[in-house]
Order: structure tokens, then C-alpha cells, then sequence
């Protein structure tokens, strides 16, 4: 099948990454557009061969990018269109629709108990989300919680599919030598504990409350790494001033290494006020560090002995760091329980199980679809997206050139769909 991913941007982020990771794995062809802000995820999904188009979007209320997302999709002819996060969805679904696309599916990535994607949930919002949800074909939850919270909301619970984000256990593997690397880059001696946070420095992530739980068990042989950039590096580091630990507080900005930073601590803090999933908390476990978290949807269910449930709260969480760190520095264990329910290939499987399921399905798209297919039964077949080794298809980065020219300008245009079967 020939898939269409649209994302709002691509910058670093879990539902970036996510797509990111999808890509290598998944057995169909793939491209992908961004509307704004292409960032440094856009550059890894190109050097793994998935063609990636900006269509630079300058503002929200940009029409004229729903046109062009609308042609784009009509000349691609896809299969499916996938869109990720808010922006994309308001824009990518009836673009899709319009477009007669046979299978139009969404993933709810951010869905939080009063803030949409870091945007306050007002009716404006919601009625908004519902009206072009009625576009596609279904949801894909990323886990029960945002399920239940798309339900309140409004969505019928039938057109929602659950399918946790995935772990690339390979990319986040302890590494003892990039350990010693990246210590080495912050002056950090192998014998000093690090306790350590990663993620968009926003108010969400709470950083400022590890901050002030680290501060007293702050020393030279006891460090706080934080990992990640955004609009609360300059409350942090206030923070981080007041409590007097500025030397002892270790600002890491922006890594795309994640499994040598996670490699590089000790003790990984959690420490959302609200979350949808929690895959970073994953990653960390993947990775065999001990973990304290807030709040987890993820981990419901599962039987994790590395991760402890902590308060919401600077003394509950600087409670739970003086118990585990009477531990010392641990051997790194991998969680199993992380593999067998959250690897990424079988979460990649479910994904492209679910395009195939939907797009048996009777309606005029698909329909049309199939008369278009049964037309083009004699002329010369386009060429293969991957090829075979060893028995495996290969992700995206052995498409050949053809497929790349999907989301170009280069491709006829089909006709326009009969949407009075709609």
C-alpha cells in the first residue's frame, strides 16, 4: 500500500520520533509532509530513504495549505493518509476525504486531561477536532487513557483503534563506552550518581519540581542532567539559581543521542503533570535504568520492577531518589515486560494490519479505489517500493526514486471523487 504521513512538524518530539521509528519498519510505502517547522526529525527520516515535504505553513489559518495538501493528495494517489498531532489532522483529514482517499486514520498523540498538544481544550478546540474527525476512518489511541479521554470528548468509541507507541529496543540499548562519552562531555567523573530528566522543557514536564526535590541531595559525587530545550530553559536555570545548585545542575540542551544520554545516568526522573503515554519513561526502562514517574498510562498493568509511582510533589519525589539511590549505581537490566508489549515491530505490524482491515471495508472511497485499481490492471505496474533481502522487506531507504516522486508535482492528477456517495 502506498501511504501518505502527515505531522504539523518535525521537530524533536515522541510523536515525531514515533513516526520516525514507524517509517523502518512498516511494510508499505511511505512519504511524508510536514506543514511547518521540517526540524532535525525531518533530516533522520531522509537519511532513511522516505521522501519528506514542508509546505511551509506560516500561520493556523493558512487555507490555502488545504488546498495544496488536497492536490498533493490527489496526485499521490495514496492508499492511506496518516495524520499525527492537531494541526495536521484539522487540515490532513478532509484534505484526504476530498481527495477520495480509500483509508483516512488519525493517531492521538497528546491528549491530556485540559490541554490538546500543550493547547487548552476550548470549545472551540473540541468542536473543531470532532467536525473534521468525522473525515477519516478511525483513531488510533496510543494507549486506554487517551481512549477514554477521546470518548468524553466526543469520539465514538468504535472508531477508535488502541495501539501503544513503540520501542526501538536497539536505538535506546545501554551503551557503557557512549556512557563514558557523554560523561566525559560534562565533566562527570564515572563514580558521580546521576540523576537525570529528558523531554521539552515545558511547564508540563515539571522539571522545576526535580529541581528543587534534587537540590539537597546535590554534591560533587551527586549531579542533575537535564536533557531536552524549549520555553523553560530560563525558569529552570532560575530555579536551579534559588535553590543553589547551579553547579551541581548539568543543562544538556538538545540531544538526538537518546541512548547515550540515558546510558549516561544513573537514576531517570519522570515528572509530568499530565501525559498520554509516557514513552520516554520507556525508553528509560528499555535501556535498564531505574526510573520514579508521576504519571505513566504505559505501565498500567504491567509488572515493572525498575519503575516506582511517585507524588506529584518536590518532597514526595525527593523521598523516592533518597531510596533508590541507597541502590549506588545498578547493572542495566532491560525491562522484558517493555519488549514483549511495546516493541516496535510488532507495534508497526498493528499499524499496517489496521490500513489492510480498513481498507477491505465497503464505502465509496474504497470502492473507487478498487474500480481505479481493476482500470490500470493492463498498463505498465509503477515499480517496486522495497526490495526483498533475506526474506525481509526493507525499510523505506531502499525505495527506489519513483516513489520519492509521489508528493512531487510530477504525477498526474486523478480525477476528482464522487463524493455525492458520501
Amino acid at each position: 500500500m502506498k501511504v501518505l504521513h502527515v505531522i504539523t512538524g518535525l521537530g524533536v518530539g515522541g510523536a515525531e520520533l514515533q513516526l520516525k521509528s514507524v517509517l523502518q519498519y512498516t511494510r508499505h510505502e511511505c512519504d511524508v509532509v510536514t506543514l511547518y517547522n521540517p526540524g532535525p526529525v525531518a533530516e533522520m527520516i531522509r537519511s532513511g530513504g522516505t521522501h519528506v515535504r514542508d509546505l511551509g505553513m506560516s500561520k493556523n489559518t493558512q487555507l490555502s495549505a488545504l488546498t495544496e495538501l488536497h492536490r498533493l493528495i490527489r496526485r499521490g494517489r495514496y492508499d492511506v493518509v496518516h495524520t499525527h498531532l492537531y494541526r495536521s489532522q484539522i487540515y490532513g483529514r478532509p484534505a484526504a476525504w476530498l481527495a477520495g482517499t480509500p483509508v483516512v486514520l488519525s493517531t492521538e498523540h497528546s491528549i491530556g486531561e485540559t490541554h490538546l498538544e500543550r493547547r487548552k481544550m476550548t470549545p472551540g478546540v473540541r468542536a473543531l477536532y470532532l467536525s473534521t474527525e468525522r473525515f477519516s476512518d478511525g483513531t488510533i489511541a496510543v494507549s486506554e487513557t487517551v481512549r477514554e479521554r477521546m470518548v468524553a470528548w466526543g469520539v465514538p468509541a468504535s472508531r477508535i483503534s488502541v495501539i501503544p507507541n513503540g520501542v526501538d529496543l536497539e536505538r535506546i540499548a545501554f551503551d557503557a563506552g557512549a556512557r563514558a562519552t557523554v560523561r566525559e562531555q560534562f565533566g562527570i567523573a564515572p563514580e558521580v550518581y546521576v540523576i537525570g530528566v529528558l523531554g521539552r522543557l515545558d511547564p508540563n514536564k515539571q522539571f522545576d519540581l526535580v529541581i528543587e526535590a534534587a537540590a539537597p541531595l546535590l554534591s560533587d559525587t551527586v549531579k542533575l542532567l537535564i536533557v531536552g530545550k524549549g520555553d523553560e530553559d530560563a525558569h529552570l536555570r532560575q530555579v536551579a539559581e534559588s535553590c543553589g545548585v547551579t553547579d551541581k545542575v548539568i543543562f544538556a540542551g538538545e540531544r538526538h543521542d537518546v541512548a547515550a544520554v540515558l546510558s549516561a545516568m544513573d537514576l531517570f526522573v519522570a515528572s509530568s503533570a499530565q501525559e498520554t503515554f509516557g514513552l520516554s519513561v520507556l525508553e528509560a526502562l528499555g535501556n535498564g535504568a531505574p526510573v520514579l514517574y508521576t504519571t505513566c498510562p504505559a505501565l498500567k498493568g504491567l509488572d515493572v520492577a525498575r519503575a516506582t509511582q511517585v507524588p506529584s510533589t518536590a518532597a514526595g519525589i525527593r523521598d523516592a531518589m533518597v531510596a533508590e539511590m541507597r541502590n549506588g549505581q545498578r547493572d542495566r537490566v532491560p525491562e522484558p515486560a517493555v519488549e514483549k508489549t511495546y516493541g516496535i515491530q510488532a507495534v508497526t505490524n498493528s499499524i499496517d494490519d489496521l490500513y489492510e482491515e480498513l481498507a477491505a471495508r465497503r464505502s465509496w472511497r474504497t470502492r473507487r479505489a478498487r474500480r481505479g485499481a481493476r482500470g490500470a490492471a493492463g498498463r505498465k505496474p509503477a515499480p517496486a517500493p522495497a526490495a526483498a533481502v533475506n526474506g525481509q522487506v526493507t525499510p523505506k531507504k531502499q525505495a527506489d526514486e519513483a516513489s520519492a516522486e509521489s508528493v512531487s508535482d510530477t504525477v498526474p492528477a486523478t480525477s476528482a471523487p464522487d463524493v455525492s456517495q458520501g
